[in-house]
């Protein structure tokens, strides 16, 4: 069934208004019309069945109707990673919304092939992703910041990850030596610098991790690295969902 995230807050019984967006897309890409069911959520109330009561154009209506799920806690592990070109943060934001992250963190590094970062535009792909992969929540995308700041104001009690192609411990290893939540750190293309990496290497909370004999891209690392903790100390541990369809 079409899931739709709106910022409306949920209750049986009320109507809501979508987005011109979700009208375009209801009525002229998947051909539904009034009557038609769709689920709705907020990241804050859980989801909801819901059905349309008026669309026309940019215009759509929904009455909600019973709730499907009640909201749950997904405390998934950060992304912090270098700013990269359009195509590159497109496939990390969309990807690591299917992971589970609970929040992306853009940074600039000395070797950063972007000198911008479009928030808006993750935002939105990471809502689709969320919409999609039957997620609760959509993950927070935060303001970029340099990286040198990122780690000056960083909370030592979250193990920051470092994917470093020049060493460092398996990651399986590290995972089973600290507890959750955990925070994973991507370089650019070109990896970091010698003068990052000698600041980066000074703080305990932060913990080399070697992703292998190969050198990967910086989106290929990202997803990689979300995936192995995922898989060894997060929620891939929990049984799949078989409820997907109401």
């Amino acid at each position: 069934m079409i899931r739709l995230f709106v910022e409306t807050p949920l209750h049986e019984g009320t109507e809501i208004f979508g987005a011109p967006g979700q009208a375009h897309y209801l009525g002229a890409v998947m051909r539904r019309g009034v009557g038609d069911a769709v689920l709705v959520f907020n990241g804050r109330d859980g989801e909801y069945r819901a059905i349309i009561a008026h669309l026309r154009k940019d215009k759509l209506t929904l009455t909600i109707g019973a709730q499907t799920r009640a909201q749950t806690p997904e405390a998934g592990p950060i992304l912090v990673f270098a700013a990269l070109k359009r195509e590159a943060a497109n496939l990390i934001a969309e990807k690591a919304t299917e992971l589970g992250v609970a929040a992306l963190q853009p940074v600039f590094t000395q070797r950063s092939n972007a000198s911008r970062v479009g928030t808006d535009r993750l935002r939105a792909i990471a809502i689709e992703a969320a919409e999609q992969c039957n997620r609760l929540s959509v993950p927070e995308i935060r303001a970029p910041l340099d990286l040198m700041h990122l780690i000056a104001q960083w909370n030592p009690a979250v193990p920051l990850l470092l994917a470093d192609e020049t060493g460092g411990a398996p990651i399986a290893a590290l995972l089973q030596e600290k507890a959750a939540p955990f925070a994973l750190l991507v370089g650019p293309e070109g990896g970091f610098s010698p003068q990052e990496l000698d600041i980066l290497y000074r703080h305990a909370f932060i913990l080399r991790a070697a992703l292998g004999p190969r050198i990967l891209r910086a989106e290929t690392a990202a997803i990689a690295g979300l995936a192995l903790i995922q898989a060894l100390a997060g929620d891939w541990r929990l049984p799949p969902r078989h409820d997907a369809a109401v």
